[in-house]
């Protein structure tokens, strides 16, 4: 038998949006570039807040010499949706 299969290296870039609409519209965007992308709500918004809640958009970036997109990109695409990008760590 052979090695297996080694999984490519992926960063997870959590993208931080007001709106399930923004979340979903920018997701949809980064789908096209052929990026992997999961929207749900925040965890941590409580039933209370479910009006407030904001949105998470995760985007899987895999490493690469020539990646599809840079972390400042992301930043200027959640921008543009009111949103913001959270802090790698």
């Amino acid at each position: 038998m052979g090695p297996e299969p080694t999984e490519p290296v992926v960063e997870h870039v959590v993208l931080v949006l007001p709106e399930r609409d923004a979340a979903e519209r920018l997701a949809d965007g980064l789908r096209g570039r052929g990026l992997a992308v999961d929207v749900h709500r925040d965890a941590l918004a409580g039933d209370d807040d479910a009006e407030d809640a904001q949105w998470l958009a995760v985007v899987a970036v895999p490493a690469s010499d020539e990646p599809l997109v840079d972390r400042a990109g992301l930043e200027d695409l959640a921008a543009q949706f009111d949103g913001w990008v959270e802090p790698a760590g």
